[in-house]
């Protein structure tokens, strides 16, 4: 048997070093950066406050930089400020709205490959997915630029400044770009860096729009000890949140009430079903890209629901195509000159999800679940010696048992669970698990099929044989039943709940008194 070629040795790419990173935000920009730690903006200016914690980089636990934690009081402050920033920015003509915004894009696209390299140490995204998060971003908001006009007629800004809560996920293409949509519409923004990465990123884009006078806050704390301040304060005219359905909750009985207008997209476990289906060409070749970013994604799909007789094709198509998922460190080369790694993920965003992730398989099997795939961490794409805690494998269950939480819940890493049906019915309860979804896809080869079955499912977009994802510029975007509370966004709508229209008017959105889907 021929002996396999000897696995290269890899070095950091260099000029990708955190370091390297780090120096470059120095240098574009001094006033939101001292020393080793990163500053709070608020009250329009730089303010070295709050408590430093430690941070490492899920690439290889370097040390980074971590958040400055501020107290409830100085979040109170600073929200206030907010306030007296948006009083003034909600009378500024909006042609020169636009050119300020214009020119913080200007700002973020000349500096797109830093902002894209601090996104892959901070929260570990492969190179072309950290440069995808920043280019949907400027992309997204020029759209809004170019047709802003017709989307604010007869509408006025909000009240007061919008505060952002979001995930560490897409700090830019998420988080940036709604805060610079907000503004374009007339609104102070405020935003609360992640807890678990992303800080130096929105830090550095932050800064470029500040110089442009944008009236942006950026603040670093505990979700419970700001939330007075964020998410009840008065001055606060809507809050905005991106994350789980627990800490979504909290905040959704916060807002609701006060009456407070309110966007929060939560967690739900996305499906794809599979019924009288054969293209399995076209379902092996979409089965790696399902796995950018380790799922770690509000629209990735966890679970396959499967019709029980077609089970031996799905494996067939399946199968192969995990196995040829690669993951490792996204700045590590064989040689300096060469191109970095093209990978469909890299770690999760630290070890203790890592393990969280890795207890939860471990249960699900204790208690019955078949493991049918285990990828492994041997001959990865990793520096030699690194730290590898933060980095998991793609898993693939069948049927996790209900009193296993991977049975009804979004993982939230690279796990795939598959469940086996012999009804259609069977087919909608499971595709139902989790009370609402924001995304679900069925393949089936009859399109009257689809189209009868589609509506029963619970997600806001429900894709025919092919994923459905969060959208660009006019796609509309929200989630049915836990998945989503308060107004929808995407397109128009994005504008609309963040701007006062008519006496009466009615957001689409899931509203404790009205749902309505356009």
């Amino acid at each position: 048997m021929a002996t396999p070629p000897p696995t290269p040795r890899l070095i950091l790419k260099p000029g990708t070093a955190w370091s390297d990173a780090w120096q470059q935000c120095l240098t574009v920009a001094p006033e939101a950066f001292r020393d080793d730690r990163v500053l709070n903006f608020w009250n329009a200016g730089w303010q070295a406050d709050g408590r430093m914690l430690p941070a490492t980089s899920p690439l290889d636990g370097t040390p980074i930089a971590g958040p400055p934690r501020l107290d409830a009081a100085t979040a109170h402050q600073a929200v206030r400020a907010s306030r007296d920033q948006h009083r003034a920015w909600r009378h500024t003509p909006l042609a020169e709205r636009r050119a300020r915004v214009t020119a913080a894009l200007d700002a973020l696209t000349e500096h797109r490959e830093l902002l894209a390299l601090l996104l892959v140490w901070e929260i570990g995204k492969p190179w072309r997915l950290a440069q995808a998060d920043v280019d949907r971003a400027i992309d997204g908001v020029r759209w809004y630029v170019d047709g802003i006009e017709p989307m604010l007629e007869g509408r006025t800004p909000l009240d007061g400044p919008v505060s952002n809560i979001a995930s560490w996920n897409y700090p830019m293409s998420v988080l940036v770009h709604a805060m610079l949509v907000q503004a374009l519409a007339g609104n102070a923004v405020i935003a609360k860096t992640p807890t678990d990465g992303g800080i130096t990123c929105l830090t550095l884009a932050c800064a470029l729009a500040a110089r442009e006078g944008i009236p942006v806050t950026l603040v670093s704390g505990s979700g419970g000890e700001l939330s007075d301040a964020l998410v009840r304060s008065a001055e606060i005219g809507c809050v905005s949140f991106v994350g789980g359905r627990d800490t979504g909750a909290a905040v959704a009985t916060a807002v609701t009430d006060v009456g407070k207008r309110h966007i929060l997209e939560q967690e739900g476990l996305n499906t794809w079903g599979i019924w009288n289906y054969t293209d399995w060409d076209s379902l092996s070749a979409v089965i790696p890209k399902l796995f950018d970013y380790g799922k770690q994604r509000c629209t990735a799909y966890p679970r396959f629901v499967v019709q029980r007789s077609l089970f031996a094709e799905f494996l067939a198509a399946y199968l192969p195509a995990v196995r040829t998922i690669r993951t490792g460190h996204p700045l590590a080369v064989e040689n300096a000159d060469d191109p970095l790694p093209s990978l469909d993920f890299g770690p999760v965003i630290n070890a203790a999800k890592a393990k969280e992730l890795n207890d939860l398989v471990a249960e699900a099997i204790d208690r019955g679940a078949v493991p049918l795939h285990r990828g492994s961490l041997a001959g990865g794409h990793f520096l030699t010696g690194q730290d590898t805690s933060a980095y998991v494998p793609p898993v693939t269950l069948l049927s996790p048992p209900p009193s296993s939480p991977l049975h009804h819940a979004e993982p939230f890493g690279p796990i795939d669970t598959i469940v086996l049906v012999d009804t259609e019915a069977e087919l909608l309860a499971a595709m139902n698990a989790s009370n609402g979804a924001l995304v679900a896809t069925l393949s089936t080869d009859d399109p009257a099929t689809y189209e009868r079955l589609a509506p029963q499912i619970r997600a806001f977009k429900v894709g025919h044989n092919k994923p459905r994802s969060r959208g660009d510029r006019d796609e509309l975007f929200g989630g049915f039943g836990a998945s989503w509370r308060g107004a929808f966004v995407g397109g128009e709508l994005l504008v609309r709940s963040v701007t006062n229209g008519p006496q009466g008017e009615r957001l689409p959105g899931n509203f404790p008194a009205h749902h309505l889907t356009a």
